[in-house]
């Protein structure tokens, strides 16, 4: 098969952002009834990848003129903790350079000039600093190539901008276009001309786009040239060239989507996941996947190529071919979810005629087969990659949940302990083979010893990923998050040396999963309620040893009754009117009045229910939940497929209320006012539509009406509304780029404070004693402000009484 190559130039999807009337005004839903069917309007999805530069342009220039600029935040840790790394970049030879730049997952870019002993960040001020992967100019190191978008697609990925340059090892950037592939997986750079530059795009992680492949430019990025295209759902997912001849490379190419109910895999009539070879420079490319799996069992794909021996590539392919039924050990996973089965996972071929054919490697044995069918847990496609020895063809490290090598080209292979797990990257020096570099989710470590032993840098590399914050009334207070890959944890903010002067401090454990939502007691700040992995409910009593004072309260469905879905971060919130009383949300609302210990079912079915998105991945679940401070019993939820529901009578009816709002777009937040009976806000996000639009409403007849409150916000997606405990005008916004303000309730924003990062704010509160502002990113950790300074004095929270 020969596939010609294609121009294309700076081609971006242009669709204007119409919302569509999605739900009929006045819908009453009587317990235990399911809602109307409704015919589906069209989702809005694809933002214009150029709209997306010209809000973040938009927000640099608010963020200069902002009326909030001289307050300044404060990153307050965890600094025991690191984060998601997906690539490193060494610069060599070792001895005369101590430089590696590291990728964070959604964290920028960071170096540092003397092994790991500091770190500054290098890339952190773009439209995304969400990377794919980093390349160094072999002829010219101060060449630096940065690939936005994380192409291992996980649960927490976000969407990259294109590609950036610097020039000078860093200090400043450029944009060098391909803003619309949304993930990059791999940059290799010419050895000789630093102006030939080879890009794997995989592309849109929700949705079909054109703006994938091989990209090519031999004019140090001004243009850039499509040299393989397959479709629009099947990019290149892995790059590697012929180090004895750069105009040989070999790609991998991936075809999948992610749904919002099922991980990216092979699905029925999927075969365009191969392996592809060109020796003229990406004019012609042909299929080299002679001995690799059928091509209905191929995922993702990693490959490498022995820079000693050319001839020796190495691929590690996601293999869906069927293996066996599961175990009763494995009818779960370790997420809860139920086996579908156990396909045959990670397999590696090699080839030693530079991919005119292939032959299995690993596993041929039984032992193998059990170790591979588990290396990348149950999901294959965040992994693929694979790594040759430099210098050796007979050792080969593949990376998957953990990282193992094989010394024998590939037969067997054997775990590396010592470090974090889940690894995406892996740089071995070509000069001395003992030193490698790692890159995982617990960040950055060094081995100096082919990884018998690894130095880590979990103290000065700051990228870990919040999904959500909460508090407690402690004093001083304390602040709960769940971290992606490390579990939950909290710490105390420290306000002893200023409001405005908050340490950075270690965070401890606390109760609950990697995903994970958190309510504090306010009466007893030992009290913590968690809802993890999927909507898991627990009560820990923090006063008792670890491990013995958590007591679940999720009940189990009914015989014959629906499994009960829960979200990844699962709402779990209590009532403003009585502390022992706990809502929690997963399909249904629970409501406990004793502290969890007897959970009441006080609704249907609140979301679309369709049997055709139940997958692996829990959908149709709820994931917001308010009650109105003034008045116990009025409550408002939100769902993962856009529905929207309020009732006054805790539950015994339902009111749908999404008229004016967008199609099945995902609540991120619900606010019910504290100052006025009938007004709530919401704000929901579109993310996995790959649609960047901010979307802010405000309603004060209890959700009849919805006025977009959005104004100024240049950018989305829209992660989380809050409502500022004294000025009832005053309100706080957190984004995927940051966080606004207003001070005239939603008519104008402005940029709220100085010294944030480009970073994903995935939570935000106010704490109502104490008037600090303290944000959740997810990939730099968490970040306090005065909030006595937003009005310029000090005050408390007014209290109210019920209406």
């Amino acid at each position: 098969m020969v596939i010609k190559s294609s121009v294309s130039g700076k081609s971006v999807f242009r669709q204007a952002a119409v919302f569509v009337l999605t739900a009929v005004l006045g819908l009453v839903l009587a317990f235990p009834s399911s809602g109307q069917k409704q015919t589906a309007p069209k989702r809005i999805q694809s933002t214009d990848s150029e709209l997306r530069l010209k809000g973040w342009a938009a927000h640099l220039e608010m963020e200069a003129a902002s009326p909030f600029k001289e307050l300044k935040w404060r990153h307050i840790g965890p600094t025991n903790i690191s984060g998601r790394a997906t690539d490193v970049a060494v610069v060599a030879p070792k001895g005369k350079n101590y430089t590696i730049y590291a990728a964070a997952a959604s964290g920028g870019v960071w170096k540092t000039v003397n092994e790991g002993t500091t770190w500054e960040p290098v890339f952190d001020r773009a439209a995304s600093t969400s990377i794919g992967d980093i390349a160094l100019a072999p002829s010219n190191p101060d060449i630096v190539w940065v690939g936005t978008g994380e192409a291992n697609i996980f649960r927490s990925s976000q969407a990259g901008c294109g590609i950036y340059k610097s020039e000078d090892a860093g200090k400043t950037w450029r944009h060098m276009g391909l803003s619309g592939t949304y993930t990059i997986a791999r940059i290799i750079v010419h050895p000789e001309n630093p102006d030939i530059v080879y890009v794997a795009a995989s592309g849109h992680e929700w949705t079909d786009n054109a703006e994938r492949g091989v990209f090519m430019t031999a004019d140090g990025g001004k243009t850039w040239k499509n040299i393989f295209f397959l479709d629009s759902r099947t990019g290149a997912v892995d790059l590697v060239m012929d180090p004895a001849d750069p105009a040989t490379l070999y790609a991998a190419s991936w075809q999948r989507i992610r749904f919002k109910w099922n991980d990216p895999r092979v699905m029925p009539g999927y075969d365009r996941s191969a392996v592809y070879k060109t020796t003229d420079g990406g004019l012609n490319w042909k299929l080299a996947v002679d001995g690799l799996p059928e091509a209905r069992f191929r995922g993702r794909i990693g490959l490498d190529v022995c820079r000693a021996h050319p001839e020796t590539l190495y691929a590690l392919v996601d293999n869906y071919e069927f293996a066996r039924e599961p175990t009763e050990e494995e009818a779960l996973d370790s997420y809860g979810r139920p086996s579908s089965g156990i396909i045959k996972g990670a397999t590696v071929y090699r080839s030693d005629d530079r991919g005119g054919t292939w032959r299995l490697v690993a596993p041929t044995t039984s032992m193998m087969k059990a170790y591979l069918e588990r290396h990348s847990g149950t999901y294959g496609w965040v992994f693929g990659q694979i790594r040759v020895d430099p210098n050796d063809p007979e050792t080969v490290y593949i990376l998957g949940v953990p990282l193992s090598v094989s010394n024998d080209g590939g037969k067997s292979f054997r775990m590396l302990r010592g470090m974090h797990g889940d690894h995406h990257g892996l740089w071995i020096d070509p000069e001395n083979s003992d030193y490698i570099v790692n890159a995982n989710d617990g960040g950055v470590v060094v081995s100096y010893d082919r990884g018998v032993s690894w130095r880590q840098f979990t103290d000065n590399l700051p990228v870990c990923q919040f999904f959500n914050i909460a508090y407690d009334m402690a004093d001083p207070f304390r602040v709960y998050g769940s971290m992606q890959d490390h579990g939950s944890f909290r710490a105390a903010v420290d306000l002893s040396r200023g409001r405005d002067a908050v340490p950075a401090v270690p965070f401890e454990w606390a109760p609950g999963g990697e995903g994970c939502s958190h309510a504090v007691d306010p009466l007893d700040p030992d009290t913590v309620y968690s809802a993890g992995f999927y909507g898991r409910i627990t009560r820990t009593d923090m006063r008792l040893p670890r491990g013995r004072g958590t007591k679940s309260l999720l009940p189990p469905p009914f015989p014959g009754e629906a499994p009960l879905r829960g979200q990844w971060v699962a709402p779990i919130i209590l009532s403003p009117h009585h502390n022992e009383t706990v809502f929690n949300g997963m399909q249904y609302l629970y409501r406990s009045t004793n502290r969890g210990d007897v959970l009441e079912r006080i609704s249907p079915d609140l979301t679309y229910n369709t049997p055709s998105e139940m997958g692996d991945i829990p959908y149709h679940t709820l994931t917001a939940i308010s009650e109105s401070p003034r008045r116990a019993g009025l409550i408002y939820v939100g769902t993962d497929d856009g529905k929207v529901h309020v009732t006054r009578d805790f539950g015994r009816t339902w009111r749908e209320i999404m008229a004016g709002l967008p199609y099945q777009k995902w609540v991120s937040r619900i606010v019910a006012s504290a100052f006025d009976l009938g007004t709530v806000y919401m704000t929901q996000n579109g993310k996995r539509d790959d649609d960047f639009t901010p979307y802010v409403w405000k309603s004060t007849d209890f959700g009849r009406t919805w006025t977009s409150i959005a104004g100024n916000i240049p950018l989305g997606p829209v992660n989380v509304i809050r409502e500022d405990p004294v000025d009832r005008n005053i309100l706080y916004v957190g984004t995927d780029g940051g966080v606004y303000a207003t001070k005239d309730g939603g008519k104008t924003w402005g940029v709220l404070g100085s010294g944030l990062p480009m970073v994903y704010v995935h939570d935000l509160i106010i704490h109502p004693r104490d008037n600090i502002v303290v944000i959740a990113t997810h990939g730099r950790g968490m970040w306090a402000l005065d909030a006595n300074r937003v009005n310029n004095k000090d005050r408390r929270p007014r209290r109210f009484r019920e209406d």
